[in-house]
């Protein structure tokens, strides 16, 4: 069942739809929608919510029927019910609930982070229609790992500590939102400061972060290829979280897709270098 609850910022539509994962009812996924063309579902990293792809949902929604979702237990979509493994599997399900849930038969799918290691698995399911990963989660060794994550764990307390008021008064200097922001972006003096604002709160307050944070330490690694499916992956040549040369990885896994280097780009590139990411994204979707 899928219940609308207004327009979004952009004149697009805000919703719920609520699915079914694992025969359990009440999983709720919020998500934006707008534009016309080839549909193409974008999914955020841990932490983050859907506004990290403000700055190129414009671009796409010329060419494209955009869909931006928050995963269970982030942004707006609380954490999933009792009664569900506890298993990073379980958003590959939720997503492939969600699809039929508003009508989506093999989306295109691009994801940042966590997002880009579900994009992958929603493409070895064969539920999707192409895969564009943008530093995915899961190609690493078990020490890049750990530090990805001591690094987003770090990132969670700050925004935990620091209270509100004085958020809002480092996000409207330049040097304020690099101290906050500048191990996910490159150029951080390019977000607004009301987005810094929003995903501070956001990685503060996500109900799951702290149960998908100990997924990842358990030992989560992307494993295997990517068949039939067209793969693009592209990194950020200033990723502070995962470096680009888990690319290697990328390359043996999954020999057959094409890969991209975002010049001058950090861990969630879309702020850093939008017109770049937003054409990455249309050619990884292009109907073939």
């Amino acid at each position: 069942m899928t219940v609308a609850f207004g327009p979004d910022h952009d004149g697009g539509m805000s919703a719920k739809a609520t699915v079914t994962v694992d025969g359990v009812n009440g999983v709720e996924i919020a998500y934006e929608r707008t534009g016309s063309g080839e549909p193409l579902v974008l999914m955020h990293g841990i932490g983050h919510h859907r506004q990290a792809w403000d700055p190129v949902i414009d671009r796409l929604a010329v060419e494209r029927d955009v869909i931006a979702i928050d995963f269970p237990g982030f942004g707006e979509s609380p954490d999933v019910p009792t009664g569900i493994a506890d298993e990073v599997s379980v958003y590959v399900r939720a997503m492939t609930a969600f699809f039929e849930a508003v009508d989506l038969d093999r989306p295109h799918v691009a994801g940042n982070s966590m997002g880009g290691l579900i994009s992958l698995l929603l493409g070895q399911a064969g539920v999707v229609q192409s895969v564009t990963a943008l530093s995915p989660a899961g190609l690493w060794t078990s020490g890049q790992r750990a530090r990805a994550l001591t690094i987003l764990n770090t990132m969670r307390q700050a925004a935990r500590r620091t209270p509100p008021i004085a958020v809002a008064r480092l996000a409207r200097s330049r040097a304020g939102r690099r101290a906050m922001t500048g191990m996910i972006y490159h150029r951080p003096a390019l977000r607004e400061p009301a987005a810094v604002i929003a995903e501070t709160a956001a990685l503060a307050n996500a109900p799951a972060f702290d149960r998908v944070l100990a997924l990842g330490r358990s030992g989560v690694v992307f494993e295997g290829d990517v068949p039939e499916v067209p793969v693009t992956i592209a990194w950020g040549t200033h990723d502070r979280i995962l470096q680009p040369r888990q690319t290697a990885r990328a390359r043996q896994q999954i020999p057959a897709a094409r890969m991209v280097s975002l010049p001058a780009c950090g861990h969630v590139p879309m702020n850093d270098s939008p017109d770049l990411v937003a054409r990455v994204l249309l050619e990884g979707s292009s109907p073939g």
